[in-house]
């Protein structure tokens, strides 16, 4: 199983998670929380109460684990196209791959992904929706002190099973978007490239950002419900499963609730997906060639 589509995936995963982190921030605070007016609203009383490092919340545990999480998915996913197309990724210009070898293959990529990610990102979630005011001597301290703290809180009070609360909406969330992901990126390509040549820069950036906003705008209503499900616990709204969660949401708030944190998803979406599949191309390019 060649490696290198690990490697890139991880280092291509991190630098999308430091460009799209505070992103993140805004959308997890939005889809869990009901004190904010909208984007600017949060984002405002987020700098105001917490400074910049506020946006950066939860980002420490996360540049390494859900880098290596990224490293499995684009692994996993190259790998999974080799087998059913019998085409390396340096072969796959000159003999494309089908769409639907390519869907499965995504989606083989986003159920494994889902699996590693699913305790790394309730941890991440947990830590984001943190608002306590900037540390002052008199200050209380938040309940979770760090990401080993929170692991550690979380194993205890919740369990192990704790640590996969929401890990089944995440499941339901990756396993056909990371298709729809993948099968728009490649079309994008294609459409765009001469047959059995290299897409250029500007084409990756551009097919992997529009292929980040199309992937997001079918995962946000899921996403809602996964982020609402890895907040409850113990001492709060317990759900009997994703169906009682979305049941329950749109009772308080109406259908609109699907659809929170879509505009900020999509605006993360495209920067950080164009820079992760620059970067994912350019590395596999750059060790094909040496």
């Amino acid at each position: 199983m060649p490696v290198e589509e690990f490697v890139a995936g991880w280092i291509s995963g991190a630098l999308g998670l430091v460009l799209g982190h505070p992103f993140d921030t805004i959308k997890v605070r939005l889809q869990t929380q009901t004190s904010y007016q909208g984007i600017i609203d949060c984002m405002v009383k987020t700098y105001r109460h917490e400074s910049l490092l506020g946006f950066f919340k939860g980002m420490s545990f996360p540049i390494a684990s859900v880098a290596l999480v990224n490293s499995v998915l684009f692994g996993v996913y190259s790998n999974t196209l080799q087998a059913l197309s019998a085409t390396s990724h340096q072969e796959r210009r000159v003999q494309p791959p089908s769409y639907t070898h390519v869907f499965i293959a995504g989606c083989v990529g986003g159920f494994l992904q889902a699996y590693f990610l699913a305790p790394f990102d309730l941890i991440k979630v947990r830590l984001q929706n943190q608002t306590e005011l900037r540390t002052q001597p008199s200050s209380p301290l938040p309940r979770y002190q760090g990401p080993m703290h929170c692991l550690a809180s979380i194993f205890r009070e919740e369990g192990p099973r704790g640590l996969f609360r929401g890990a089944w909406a995440l499941t339901l969330r990756d396993t056909p978007t990371l298709g729809i992901y993948f099968a728009t990126y490649e079309w994008l390509c294609r459409e765009s490239t001469p047959n059995g040549q290299n897409p250029s820069s500007t084409t990756v950036l551009v097919a992997g950002g529009f292929a980040g906003i199309t992937s997001w705008v079918t995962a946000t209503p899921l996403d809602v419900i996964k982020s609402r499900m890895q907040m409850a616990g113990p001492k709060q709204r317990e759900y009997g499963g994703v169906l009682d969660c979305m049941v329950s949401s749109v009772r308080q708030e109406g259908l609109g609730v699907f659809f929170r944190g879509l505009t900020i998803n999509s605006a993360r979406a495209f920067p950080v997906n164009a820079v992760t599949f620059l970067s994912y191309e350019h590395l596999l390019h750059r060790w094909e060639r040496a």
